[in-house]
């Protein structure tokens, strides 16, 4: 058995990088899992390699009826919903002097308005289901910020803060709000850095390495198991230490 059999899942950007990784561990793990991304093409492939527990639901996490919708086909599908796993975002980096208000805004629409608008849409069917468990991916770089994140920094820690003011709303209602907060994770994007990028960056993590995507799949997998039952409105570091190490200084500017 695993220990989330039974529990429906939605996890938004789970078409590939952590969100893929966290789908696969979560299906391990016995959960129902609707994989919800704008890819539908490796979305797609990915819910029908996992099998009938898994499918895929085309969302625009910053469009509050593209997240009825979703929330709907997981009902639809499987009777509830359970775990909310909030995990599509996009990253970049330029000095604010070089970032427009058109690409902050849109850092924002996604990181920080997808995840407001996706704890909102399942307040309902968790409340239904008796509680839940919503996990809201932040990052190290929402608490400590380095030189050219100003756009993404700004959204991480504004989701720490919702993240926070969520559980404080919603614990009478049996539903457990936390942030995952990764740092820098092997994703496909890392390991198109320049090699020597990669081993500087390497260098100045305690472990001297970076995490791999099951590291914070499986940390996830914890907040939305029984066994966080009593941890809720909290930061769940998956980075190495990198929130401990020298701070990173602006990239070059491009």
């Amino acid at each position: 058995m695993g220990v989330l059999d039974g529990k429906v899942v939605i996890i938004s950007g789970g078409a590939g990088g952590i969100g893929g990784a966290q789908v696969e561990e979560f299906v391990l793990e016995g959960a129902k899992v609707l994989v919800a991304d704008m890819a539908e093409g490796p979305g797609r492939a990915l819910a029908e390699r996992l099998g009938p527990n898994t499918a895929y639901h085309h969302l625009d996490v910053g469009d509050e009826a593209s997240w009825t919708a979703c929330v709907q086909r997981a009902v639809d599908l499987w009777g509830g919903l359970d775990v909310l796993v909030n995990t599509a975002g996009i990253a970049g980096y330029k000095l604010i002097r070089d970032t427009t208000v058109e690409r902050y805004m849109n850092t924002i629409r996604i990181n920080q308005i997808g995840t407001f608008l996706g704890v909102k849409s399942v307040i309902e069917p968790m409340i239904a289901r008796g509680g839940g468990s919503i996990i809201n991916v932040s990052s190290y770089a929402g608490v400590r910020a380095s030189g050219g994140s100003a756009a993404y920094s700004s959204t991480k820690f504004a989701v720490r803060g919702l993240t926070q003011s969520a559980a404080i709303e919603l614990a009478a209602h049996g539903i457990r709000v936390n942030a995952l907060l990764p740092g820098v994770i092997d994703t496909p994007p890392v390991q198109g850095w320049p090699q020597d990028r990669r081993e500087q960056q390497a260098a100045s993590l305690l472990f001297k390495r970076f995490g791999k995507m099951r590291d914070t799949a499986r940390m996830t997998v914890f907040l939305a198991s029984d066994d966080s039952a009593y941890c809720t409105g909290a930061d769940f570091y998956v980075d190495g230490g990198a929130a401990l190490s020298t701070p990173r200084p602006a990239p070059p500017a491009k």
